[in-house]
């Protein structure tokens, strides 16, 4: 998967800068160097954020995929001896 350009630091301060209205949502992506649909994206999922819930949401995240993982290889694990039980010597 692709890396992002930029920290969550600075897609925060994108959005509050477009909180203060001083220019149109236009104007802003094309002086950041994203689209449209980058920013409302960014909008959805970190909006009235600040940087310390964004960091610890990137945590979490990183927290649920780890337990996710953990789980796959149990139910993995499960299913073998399950096999390995089922079979008549």
């Amino acid at each position: 998967m692709k890396g992002t350009r930029f920290s969550q630091e600075r897609i925060i301060g994108i959005l509050k800068e477009a909180d203060c209205k001083t220019s149109t949502i236009g104007e802003l992506c094309r002086k950041h160097g994203v689209s449209g649909q980058t920013f409302y994206r960014w909008r959805r999922k970190y909006g009235g954020l600040s940087v310390s819930e964004a960091r610890r949401l990137k945590d979490l995240e990183k927290e649920n995929s780890r337990l996710k993982r953990l789980l796959a290889e149990r139910d993995v694990e499960i299913d073998v001896m399950k096999d390995l039980l089922s079979k008549n010597f």
